[in-house]
């Protein structure tokens, strides 16, 4: 009995270990920074939010570096307060110049950086949200956000990596907005011509039901005619006698 028991032992602390190690391999994916939404379409205007999730356990998130692509320079850049929060905004020389609402633009924002106030932050097990607006957005395919997480502990997470379609995603995955090319091709209409054709079939057989209607009362009247005809006849006829 005692022999059997400590088999039951033996067996359970192997399979508590195995378990572990399972479980220690099977562990939660990191977050990473995002943008949100992560799709929209080119020449159009997007409120987004920059998503900052905290992977620290013991500091505080409190500066958040994002850089605006180079190659996809947007005209208008605002953001939206975000209390406990200031905001710099970098810009950067454009040539060939941006055209916004007719306005030629030399100037547009290079980068974003978000910095907490003194003892604030994204603490651990917190994310937080920063708002931008964006447009007129640009005529490619993807704007890589390009974005620095900086601890309260002085430590940096670098979200540079450019994400390659079809690949694994990278370590350190740089937030992407997809752009999408607007659909130009004009509502579906009806052919030249159609909607008149249309008229005048309707037309057409509003005539021909008008024709067709004096046609039968001409020939009622015609019928009655003859009626009436063939009873004054009758009533002039002398009537034979036996």
């Amino acid at each position: 009995m005692i022999r059997l028991r400590r088999s039951a032992s033996a067996a359970t602390l192997t399979l508590a270990a195995v378990t572990a190690t399972v479980l220690g391999f099977a562990g939660p994916a990191a977050a990473h920074v995002t943008v949100n939404p992560k799709e929209a379409t080119q020449g159009s205007y997007g409120r987004f939010a920059i998503r900052v999730p905290n992977e620290s356990d013991t500091a505080s998130t409190v500066k958040i570096e994002v850089n605006l692509p180079e190659n996809a320079p947007v005209g208008s850049v605002s953001t939206m307060p975000v209390p406990g929060w200031t905001v710099a905004v970098e810009k950067r020389k454009v040539d060939p110049p941006i055209e916004v609402h007719g306005s030629q633009l030399t100037e547009a924002v290079s980068k974003l950086t978000w910095t907490a106030a003194a003892g604030g932050g994204v603490k651990p097990g917190e994310f937080q949200e920063f708002p931008v607006s964006l447009g007129p957005l640009p005529q490619v395919d993807r704007m890589v956000l390009k974005t620095l997480q900086t601890y309260s502990d002085g430590n940096v997470s670098r979200w540079i990596e450019e994400p390659t379609p079809g690949a694994e995603e990278p370590e350190n995955p740089a937030p992407v907005l997809t752009l999408t090319v607007a659909d130009a091709s004009p509502s579906a209409a009806p052919a030249a011509g159609t909607p008149a054709a249309k008229d005048d079939d309707d037309d057409d057989s509003g005539s021909t039901a008008v024709v067709l209607g004096v046609a039968g009362l001409l020939a009622g009247l015609a019928g009655l005619a003859l009626g009436g005809l063939a009873f004054a006849r009758t009533r002039r006829e002398p009537t034979p006698k036996s």
